[in-house]
């Protein structure tokens, strides 16, 4: 008996009890981690998307263009990439050139843009992480991982879930996910951090709700 011969048997063999492969499989997992109201559920959100090193924002959703060209402005950008599906009224405020999303441009046109606004699919407050769809008013995926510095708004409540089984509930799994937890960044072996090396170095979220405008971090 050759050695694959006895793998696959012991693997028949660890299968004798197993269900058929129609009766389907209950995961107890939990779908969430504690009893948290809505407003605890976007406090954790924010908390972890700052422990992440992200920078966040908290405006009305009256306040959100003069937010946003306030961030922009801060940045000293003079150019902003924009999804066509965002809302015109969002940058309406901003001193600075629009480039649109467009799919003849190179990486290296895509370095030069200073800023992405983009909106988001759903935000997950458990982990601090906000997910795109590639939806019109996010664009294509490489828009939000080439320019150094991404803005991202959502929208609080509504897109923000507790867990991660809740967040797969909303998305269709066959359109390009982004998952994003803070900006990019990696370690060495030595553990020293570099951050913007295979996306934004710099990520800014815009909780967009009825609270009055603050930062949870600058």
């Amino acid at each position: 008996m050759s050695s694959r011969e006895r793998i696959l048997g012991r693997v028949r063999r660890a299968l004798a009890d197993a269900p058929g492969a129609d009766v389907p499989i209950e995961r107890a997992y939990l779908r969430e981690h504690g009893d948290r109201s809505v407003e605890e559920t976007v406090e954790l959100l924010a908390e972890n998307l700052a422990d992440y090193r992200a920078i966040v924002h908290r405006c009305t959703t009256a306040d959100l263009p003069a937010t946003l060209a306030g961030m922009l402005a801060a940045r000293g950008a003079r150019t902003v990439l924009v999804p066509p599906g965002l809302e015109p009224a969002w940058l309406a405020d901003a001193a600075v050139e629009q480039v649109p999303d467009r799919a003849e441009s190179t990486p290296h046109e895509l370095d030069r843009v200073d800023s992405v606004v983009t909106a988001c699919a759903v935000a997950v407050a458990e982990t601090g992480t906000i997910v795109l769809d590639g939806g019109p008013d996010q664009g294509r995926r490489r828009i939000t991982l080439v320019p150094d510095h991404h803005i991202c708004v959502v929208r609080v409540p509504d897109q923000v879930v507790a867990s991660v089984p809740q967040a797969l509930e909303r998305l269709d799994p066959v359109r390009p996910l982004t998952w994003i937890s803070g900006p990019s960044a990696t370690s060495d072996i030595e553990l020293d951090r570099v951050e913007g090396v295979h996306g934004p170095r710099t990520l800014e979220v815009v909780l967009v709700g009825s609270q009055p405008s603050e930062d949870v971090n600058s």
